[in-house]
Protein backbone atom coordinates (compact mmCIF):
# COMPACT_ATOMS: atom_id res chain seq x y z
CA UNK A 1 0.00 0.00 0.00
CA UNK A 2 1.73 3.26 -0.51
CA UNK A 3 1.83 6.54 1.13
CA UNK A 4 -1.02 8.30 -0.37
CA UNK A 5 -3.22 5.27 0.19
CA UNK A 6 -2.35 4.70 4.03
CA UNK A 7 -2.41 9.36 4.59
CA UNK A 8 -5.46 9.11 2.90
CA UNK A 9 -7.13 6.27 5.15
CA UNK A 10 -5.79 7.98 8.27
CA UNK A 11 -7.31 11.26 7.55
CA UNK A 12 -10.75 9.24 7.13
CA UNK A 13 -10.44 7.31 10.34
CA UNK A 14 -9.69 10.81 11.80
CA UNK A 15 -12.98 12.21 10.09
CA UNK A 16 -11.16 14.17 7.70
CA UNK A 17 -12.14 14.62 4.07
CA UNK A 18 -9.25 13.80 1.58
CA UNK A 19 -8.61 16.23 -1.21
CA UNK A 20 -10.28 14.77 -3.88
CA UNK A 21 -13.42 13.37 -2.14
CA UNK A 22 -16.62 14.65 -0.86
CA UNK A 23 -18.63 13.98 2.14
CA UNK A 24 -22.69 12.67 1.80
CA UNK A 25 -25.06 11.62 4.07
CA UNK A 26 -23.89 8.25 4.05
CA UNK A 27 -19.97 8.25 3.51
CA UNK A 28 -17.15 10.22 2.21
CA UNK A 29 -16.50 8.63 -1.56
CA UNK A 30 -14.11 10.71 -4.83
CA UNK A 31 -15.91 13.76 -6.08
CA UNK A 32 -16.12 12.16 -9.67
CA UNK A 33 -18.33 9.16 -8.23
CA UNK A 34 -22.29 9.64 -8.16
CA UNK A 35 -23.65 9.82 -4.79
CA UNK A 36 -27.21 11.57 -5.66
CA UNK A 37 -28.95 8.63 -7.31
CA UNK A 38 -31.11 5.56 -5.24
CA UNK A 39 -31.48 2.33 -5.98
CA UNK A 40 -34.62 2.83 -7.97
CA UNK A 41 -33.18 5.59 -10.34
CA UNK A 42 -30.67 2.66 -11.82
CA UNK A 43 -33.05 -0.01 -12.72
CA UNK A 44 -36.28 -1.53 -12.37
CA UNK A 45 -37.73 -4.02 -9.76
CA UNK A 46 -40.11 -6.90 -9.71
CA UNK A 47 -41.39 -9.55 -7.07
CA UNK A 48 -40.57 -13.14 -7.32
CA UNK A 49 -44.07 -15.92 -6.76
CA UNK A 50 -44.79 -19.60 -6.42
CA UNK A 51 -42.15 -22.17 -5.92
CA UNK A 52 -44.17 -23.60 -2.74
CA UNK A 53 -41.06 -25.46 -0.60
CA UNK A 54 -43.10 -29.13 -1.20
CA UNK A 55 -42.31 -28.39 -4.81
CA UNK A 56 -38.98 -28.10 -4.53
CA UNK A 57 -36.50 -31.48 -5.81
CA UNK A 58 -33.01 -32.35 -6.07
CA UNK A 59 -33.88 -32.21 -10.70
CA UNK A 60 -35.72 -30.24 -12.75
CA UNK A 61 -36.36 -26.80 -14.06
CA UNK A 62 -33.72 -24.39 -11.99
CA UNK A 63 -34.83 -22.17 -9.24
CA UNK A 64 -34.27 -19.90 -6.20
CA UNK A 65 -36.67 -19.36 -3.03
CA UNK A 66 -35.87 -17.02 -0.64
CA UNK A 67 -34.72 -19.50 2.21
CA UNK A 68 -32.23 -20.76 -0.49
CA UNK A 69 -30.88 -17.09 0.04
CA UNK A 70 -30.04 -17.48 3.07
CA UNK A 71 -28.53 -21.13 3.43
CA UNK A 72 -26.83 -21.98 0.09
CA UNK A 73 -25.37 -19.24 -1.47
CA UNK A 74 -23.19 -17.61 1.24
CA UNK A 75 -21.36 -15.55 -1.00
CA UNK A 76 -22.46 -12.47 -2.66
CA UNK A 77 -23.57 -14.01 -6.13
CA UNK A 78 -23.89 -16.81 -7.94
CA UNK A 79 -23.97 -18.95 -11.45
CA UNK A 80 -25.40 -22.23 -10.90
CA UNK A 81 -28.93 -22.94 -8.99
CA UNK A 82 -29.26 -25.64 -6.22
CA UNK A 83 -33.14 -25.94 -5.85
CA UNK A 84 -35.11 -27.36 -8.86
CA UNK A 85 -38.92 -27.67 -9.37
CA UNK A 86 -41.35 -29.42 -12.32
CA UNK A 87 -42.01 -27.33 -15.57
CA UNK A 88 -45.95 -27.13 -14.43
CA UNK A 89 -44.09 -25.32 -11.37
CA UNK A 90 -41.96 -22.74 -13.15
CA UNK A 91 -44.25 -21.84 -15.48
CA UNK A 92 -46.62 -20.11 -12.25
CA UNK A 93 -43.31 -18.66 -11.10
CA UNK A 94 -40.99 -15.61 -12.65
CA UNK A 95 -38.15 -16.27 -14.42
CA UNK A 96 -35.00 -13.96 -14.03
CA UNK A 97 -31.76 -13.96 -15.75
CA UNK A 98 -28.03 -12.84 -15.47
CA UNK A 99 -27.39 -9.80 -13.82
CA UNK A 100 -30.41 -10.22 -11.81
CA UNK A 101 -30.37 -9.27 -7.97
CA UNK A 102 -32.31 -10.82 -5.64
CA UNK A 103 -32.84 -9.23 -1.85
CA UNK A 104 -34.75 -11.42 0.61
CA UNK A 105 -38.35 -9.94 1.74
CA UNK A 106 -38.17 -11.77 5.14
CA UNK A 107 -35.98 -12.55 8.11
CA UNK A 108 -35.75 -13.57 11.52
CA UNK A 109 -34.33 -10.06 12.72
CA UNK A 110 -33.81 -6.23 11.24
CA UNK A 111 -30.11 -7.18 10.42
CA UNK A 112 -31.40 -10.28 8.35
CA UNK A 113 -33.53 -8.60 6.19
CA UNK A 114 -32.86 -7.93 2.54
CA UNK A 115 -29.98 -10.09 2.47
CA UNK A 116 -28.74 -9.58 -1.75
CA UNK A 117 -27.17 -12.32 -3.86
CA UNK A 118 -26.61 -11.32 -7.54
CA UNK A 119 -27.96 -14.38 -10.07
CA UNK A 120 -24.59 -14.70 -12.21
CA UNK A 121 -25.34 -17.49 -14.68
CA UNK A 122 -26.22 -18.15 -18.31
CA UNK A 123 -29.38 -20.23 -17.78
CA UNK A 124 -33.15 -18.59 -17.17
CA UNK A 125 -34.00 -20.07 -13.71
CA UNK A 126 -37.06 -19.01 -11.32
CA UNK A 127 -37.61 -16.96 -8.05
CA UNK A 128 -40.24 -17.68 -5.88
CA UNK A 129 -42.05 -15.46 -3.44
CA UNK A 130 -40.92 -13.20 -0.96
CA UNK A 131 -38.01 -12.59 -2.85
CA UNK A 132 -37.90 -8.68 -4.70
CA UNK A 133 -35.55 -8.84 -7.78
CA UNK A 134 -33.84 -5.71 -9.31
CA UNK A 135 -32.69 -5.37 -12.76
CA UNK A 136 -29.92 -3.06 -12.95
CA UNK A 137 -29.59 -0.81 -16.40
CA UNK A 138 -26.95 1.85 -15.47
CA UNK A 139 -24.57 -0.17 -13.38
CA UNK A 140 -22.33 -3.16 -12.81
CA UNK A 141 -24.90 -5.17 -11.09
CA UNK A 142 -22.12 -7.56 -9.18
CA UNK A 143 -20.49 -4.34 -8.45
CA UNK A 144 -24.17 -3.18 -6.64
CA UNK A 145 -24.63 -6.52 -5.11
CA UNK A 146 -21.40 -6.26 -3.10
CA UNK A 147 -22.03 -2.50 -2.44
CA UNK A 148 -25.58 -3.65 -0.53
CA UNK A 149 -23.26 -5.19 1.94
CA UNK A 150 -21.39 -1.97 2.39
CA UNK A 151 -22.53 -0.12 6.55
CA UNK A 152 -24.42 2.36 5.25
CA UNK A 153 -26.50 0.03 3.04
CA UNK A 154 -26.84 -2.63 5.51
CA UNK A 155 -27.87 0.52 8.47
CA UNK A 156 -30.74 1.57 6.18
CA UNK A 157 -31.98 -1.96 5.55
CA UNK A 158 -32.53 -2.76 9.12
CA UNK A 159 -33.91 0.48 9.68
CA UNK A 160 -36.73 -0.50 7.33
CA UNK A 161 -37.30 -3.88 9.24
CA UNK A 162 -41.08 -4.23 10.34
CA UNK A 163 -42.49 -6.67 12.16
CA UNK A 164 -41.53 -8.84 15.48
CA UNK A 165 -41.14 -12.75 15.15
CA UNK A 166 -40.91 -12.05 11.19
CA UNK A 167 -39.48 -9.23 9.97
CA UNK A 168 -40.11 -7.86 6.32
CA UNK A 169 -38.95 -5.21 4.25
CA UNK A 170 -40.78 -3.82 1.45
CA UNK A 171 -39.98 -3.30 -2.12
CA UNK A 172 -40.72 0.41 -1.77
CA UNK A 173 -38.27 0.68 1.24
CA UNK A 174 -35.18 -1.07 -1.36
CA UNK A 175 -36.11 1.50 -3.37
CA UNK A 176 -34.92 4.30 -1.21
CA UNK A 177 -31.43 2.53 -0.32
CA UNK A 178 -28.06 4.89 -1.02
CA UNK A 179 -25.76 4.58 -3.97
CA UNK A 180 -22.38 5.08 -4.66
CA UNK A 181 -20.39 4.44 -7.82
CA UNK A 182 -17.80 5.38 -10.50
CA UNK A 183 -19.20 6.95 -13.70
CA UNK A 184 -16.99 4.76 -15.84
CA UNK A 185 -18.91 1.32 -16.39
CA UNK A 186 -15.08 0.09 -16.89
CA UNK A 187 -13.88 1.06 -13.63
CA UNK A 188 -17.11 -0.35 -11.89
CA UNK A 189 -16.80 -4.06 -13.77
CA UNK A 190 -12.53 -4.11 -12.65
CA UNK A 191 -13.75 -3.20 -8.83
CA UNK A 192 -16.41 -6.41 -9.33
CA UNK A 193 -13.94 -8.53 -10.83
CA UNK A 194 -10.98 -8.02 -8.26
CA UNK A 195 -14.25 -9.16 -5.65
CA UNK A 196 -15.15 -12.03 -7.84
CA UNK A 197 -11.03 -13.12 -7.52
CA UNK A 198 -11.29 -13.65 -3.85
CA UNK A 199 -14.55 -15.25 -3.93
CA UNK A 200 -13.01 -17.63 -5.68
CA UNK A 201 -10.55 -18.05 -3.62
CA UNK A 202 -12.54 -18.43 -0.89
CA UNK A 203 -14.69 -21.25 -2.21
CA UNK A 204 -11.82 -23.04 -3.08
CA UNK A 205 -10.70 -22.91 0.00
CA UNK A 206 -13.78 -23.93 1.29
CA UNK A 207 -14.34 -26.74 -0.57
CA UNK A 208 -11.00 -28.36 0.16
CA UNK A 209 -11.54 -27.50 4.41
CA UNK A 210 -14.90 -29.69 3.41
CA UNK A 211 -12.82 -32.50 1.38
CA UNK A 212 -10.55 -32.69 4.45
CA UNK A 213 -13.23 -33.06 7.09
CA UNK A 214 -15.18 -36.04 4.76
CA UNK A 215 -11.46 -37.97 5.09
CA UNK A 216 -11.13 -37.05 8.50
CA UNK A 217 -14.87 -38.56 8.99
CA UNK A 218 -13.72 -41.86 7.14
CA UNK A 219 -10.59 -42.13 9.32
CA UNK A 220 -12.32 -41.64 12.88
CA UNK A 221 -15.07 -44.56 11.55
CA UNK A 222 -12.42 -46.56 10.69
CA UNK A 223 -10.12 -46.15 13.97
CA UNK A 224 -12.81 -45.54 16.58
CA UNK A 225 -15.99 -47.89 15.42
CA UNK A 226 -15.45 -50.55 18.55
CA UNK A 227 -14.44 -54.42 17.51
CA UNK A 228 -15.55 -57.40 19.57
CA UNK A 229 -12.53 -57.75 21.09
CA UNK A 230 -11.57 -53.97 22.52
CA UNK A 231 -11.65 -52.83 26.33
CA UNK A 232 -13.73 -50.18 27.74
CA UNK A 233 -13.51 -47.54 30.62
CA UNK A 234 -16.36 -45.28 32.02
CA UNK A 235 -15.82 -41.66 31.31
CA UNK A 236 -16.37 -41.03 35.22
CA UNK A 237 -13.21 -43.39 36.21
CA UNK A 238 -10.73 -41.86 33.95
CA UNK A 239 -11.42 -37.80 34.93
CA UNK A 240 -13.02 -35.28 37.12
CA UNK A 241 -16.34 -34.28 35.80
CA UNK A 242 -18.12 -30.98 36.77
CA UNK A 243 -19.83 -27.82 35.68
CA UNK A 244 -19.35 -23.79 34.79
CA UNK A 245 -20.79 -21.39 37.43
CA UNK A 246 -21.80 -18.74 35.62
CA UNK A 247 -24.73 -17.28 33.14
CA UNK A 248 -24.45 -17.37 29.81
CA UNK A 249 -24.84 -14.20 29.32
CA UNK A 250 -21.57 -13.41 30.86
CA UNK A 251 -19.41 -13.07 28.18
CA UNK A 252 -17.59 -9.79 27.09
CA UNK A 253 -16.70 -9.00 23.71
CA UNK A 254 -13.21 -8.46 23.82
CA UNK A 255 -12.51 -10.89 27.00
CA UNK A 256 -8.93 -12.31 27.30
CA UNK A 257 -10.08 -15.66 27.97
CA UNK A 258 -11.81 -18.05 26.63
CA UNK A 259 -15.83 -18.65 27.80
CA UNK A 260 -17.44 -22.35 26.86
CA UNK A 261 -21.37 -22.29 26.86
CA UNK A 262 -23.50 -24.82 24.99
CA UNK A 263 -23.28 -23.02 21.76
CA UNK A 264 -20.79 -24.42 19.48
CA UNK A 265 -19.35 -20.60 18.84
CA UNK A 266 -16.51 -19.98 21.60
CA UNK A 267 -17.08 -16.58 23.48
CA UNK A 268 -14.66 -14.10 25.83
CA UNK A 269 -15.00 -13.47 29.13
CA UNK A 270 -12.46 -11.37 31.47
CA UNK A 271 -12.22 -14.07 34.08
CA UNK A 272 -11.93 -17.30 35.00
CA UNK A 273 -12.63 -19.91 37.22
CA UNK A 274 -10.71 -23.36 35.61
CA UNK A 275 -6.22 -23.58 34.07
CA UNK A 276 -6.12 -27.06 33.04
CA UNK A 277 -6.07 -28.72 29.85
CA UNK A 278 -9.57 -29.95 29.58
CA UNK A 279 -12.44 -31.36 27.53
CA UNK A 280 -15.69 -29.11 27.39
CA UNK A 281 -19.10 -30.74 26.84
CA UNK A 282 -22.77 -29.42 26.07
CA UNK A 283 -25.23 -30.09 28.73
CA UNK A 284 -28.05 -29.18 26.43
CA UNK A 285 -28.10 -26.63 23.38
CA UNK A 286 -25.28 -28.22 20.80
CA UNK A 287 -26.16 -31.33 22.60
CA UNK A 288 -22.60 -33.54 21.36
CA UNK A 289 -20.30 -30.86 20.70
CA UNK A 290 -17.25 -31.63 22.17
CA UNK A 291 -14.27 -28.71 22.49
CA UNK A 292 -10.85 -29.35 23.97
CA UNK A 293 -8.57 -26.60 25.54
CA UNK A 294 -5.21 -26.27 27.50
CA UNK A 295 -5.10 -23.23 29.97
CA UNK A 296 -7.22 -20.73 31.61
CA UNK A 297 -11.32 -20.40 30.42
CA UNK A 298 -14.78 -19.98 32.12
CA UNK A 299 -17.88 -21.99 31.41
CA UNK A 300 -21.52 -21.84 31.70
CA UNK A 301 -23.18 -23.47 34.52
CA UNK A 302 -24.90 -26.42 31.99
CA UNK A 303 -21.58 -26.93 30.51
CA UNK A 304 -19.61 -29.78 31.16
CA UNK A 305 -15.90 -29.17 32.23
CA UNK A 306 -14.16 -32.82 31.91
CA UNK A 307 -10.30 -32.75 33.47
CA UNK A 308 -7.28 -34.74 35.27
CA UNK A 309 -7.33 -37.46 32.55
CA UNK A 310 -5.80 -40.65 33.73
CA UNK A 311 -6.74 -42.01 29.99
CA UNK A 312 -5.52 -39.89 26.72
CA UNK A 313 -7.81 -36.70 26.80
CA UNK A 314 -7.40 -36.35 23.09
CA UNK A 315 -8.28 -40.16 22.27
CA UNK A 316 -11.44 -39.53 24.28
CA UNK A 317 -12.16 -35.81 22.69
CA UNK A 318 -11.84 -38.31 19.28
CA UNK A 319 -13.85 -41.03 20.37
CA UNK A 320 -17.07 -38.71 21.96
CA UNK A 321 -17.19 -36.57 18.25
CA UNK A 322 -17.49 -39.60 16.41
CA UNK A 323 -19.24 -42.21 18.93
CA UNK A 324 -21.38 -39.48 21.29
CA UNK A 325 -25.03 -40.45 19.79
CA UNK A 326 -24.75 -44.21 20.26
CA UNK A 327 -22.66 -43.84 23.70
CA UNK A 328 -24.25 -41.15 25.36
CA UNK A 329 -27.48 -39.97 23.53
CA UNK A 330 -29.58 -43.00 23.86
CA UNK A 331 -30.18 -42.15 27.72
CA UNK A 332 -30.45 -38.23 27.02
CA UNK A 333 -33.45 -36.87 29.15
CA UNK A 334 -36.36 -36.53 26.88
CA UNK A 335 -37.93 -32.77 27.32
CA UNK A 336 -38.68 -29.09 25.42
CA UNK A 337 -35.13 -28.65 26.34
CA UNK A 338 -33.03 -31.88 26.04
CA UNK A 339 -30.41 -32.72 28.64
CA UNK A 340 -27.59 -35.11 29.67
CA UNK A 341 -27.46 -35.64 33.40
CA UNK A 342 -24.62 -36.36 34.97
CA UNK A 343 -24.34 -39.39 36.28
CA UNK A 344 -25.17 -40.39 32.29
CA UNK A 345 -22.01 -38.79 31.10
CA UNK A 346 -19.78 -40.74 33.97
CA UNK A 347 -21.41 -44.45 32.77
CA UNK A 348 -20.25 -43.85 29.27
CA UNK A 349 -18.41 -46.23 27.58
CA UNK A 350 -14.78 -45.36 25.86
CA UNK A 351 -14.10 -47.89 23.90
CA UNK A 352 -10.40 -48.91 22.51
CA UNK A 353 -7.35 -50.88 21.50
CA UNK A 354 -4.51 -50.28 23.57
CA UNK A 355 -2.56 -50.73 20.75
CA UNK A 356 -3.66 -48.35 18.80
CA UNK A 357 -4.57 -45.56 20.71
CA UNK A 358 -1.28 -43.28 20.71
CA UNK A 359 -1.38 -44.43 16.85
CA UNK A 360 -5.05 -42.93 16.26
CA UNK A 361 -4.63 -39.91 18.26
CA UNK A 362 -1.30 -39.16 15.97
CA UNK A 363 -2.94 -40.16 12.89
CA UNK A 364 -6.31 -37.88 13.67
CA UNK A 365 -4.46 -34.78 15.44
CA UNK A 366 -2.22 -34.50 12.21
CA UNK A 367 -5.59 -34.03 9.96
CA UNK A 368 -6.94 -31.59 12.63
CA UNK A 369 -3.81 -29.62 12.35
CA UNK A 370 -4.03 -29.32 8.51
CA UNK A 371 -7.98 -28.60 8.71
CA UNK A 372 -7.24 -25.77 11.58
CA UNK A 373 -4.23 -24.10 9.05
CA UNK A 374 -7.13 -23.99 6.34
CA UNK A 375 -9.22 -22.62 8.46
CA UNK A 376 -7.08 -19.90 9.19
CA UNK A 377 -5.87 -19.27 5.65
CA UNK A 378 -9.84 -18.82 5.39
CA UNK A 379 -10.09 -16.35 7.29
CA UNK A 380 -7.05 -14.37 6.17
CA UNK A 381 -8.62 -14.09 2.62
CA UNK A 382 -12.12 -13.47 4.09
CA UNK A 383 -10.50 -10.57 6.06
CA UNK A 384 -8.88 -9.83 2.56
CA UNK A 385 -11.93 -9.27 0.89
CA UNK A 386 -13.48 -7.53 4.14
CA UNK A 387 -10.76 -4.87 3.52
CA UNK A 388 -10.91 -4.61 -0.43
CA UNK A 389 -14.63 -4.19 -0.44
CA UNK A 390 -14.11 -1.26 2.25
CA UNK A 391 -11.39 0.27 0.19
CA UNK A 392 -12.90 -0.38 -3.20
CA UNK A 393 -16.46 0.00 -2.70
CA UNK A 394 -15.89 3.62 -1.09
CA UNK A 395 -13.48 4.87 -3.62
CA UNK A 396 -10.86 5.05 -0.90
CA UNK A 397 -8.50 2.62 -3.47
CA UNK A 398 -9.10 3.54 -7.35
CA UNK A 399 -8.58 1.31 -9.75
CA UNK A 400 -6.97 2.13 -13.09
Amino acid sequence: MNEQIKHRITQLNNGEVPNGYKKTEFGIFPCDWVTDKKLKDLGSFGKGKGLPGDKMTTEGVPCVGYGDIYMKYNHFHFEEAQTFVDEETASESQPIHKGTLLFTGTGETADEIGKCVCYNGDETIYAGGDIITFVAEKVNPLFLAYQQYQEFSLRKKASFGQGHSVVHIQRENLEKLNVAYPKSTEEQSQIAEILMKWDEAIELQEQYIDILEIRKRYLMKKLLTPKDNWKYVLLGNICDIKTGRLDANEMEEDGIYPFFTCSKEVYRINQYSFDCEALLMAGNGDIGDVKYYNGKFDAYQRTYVLSNFSFNIKYVMQYLLLNFDRDVMKGMQKSSMPYIKLDLLKNAKIYYDPSMVEKTVTILSTVDNEIEQHNIKLEQLKKQRKTLQQYLLNGIVRVK
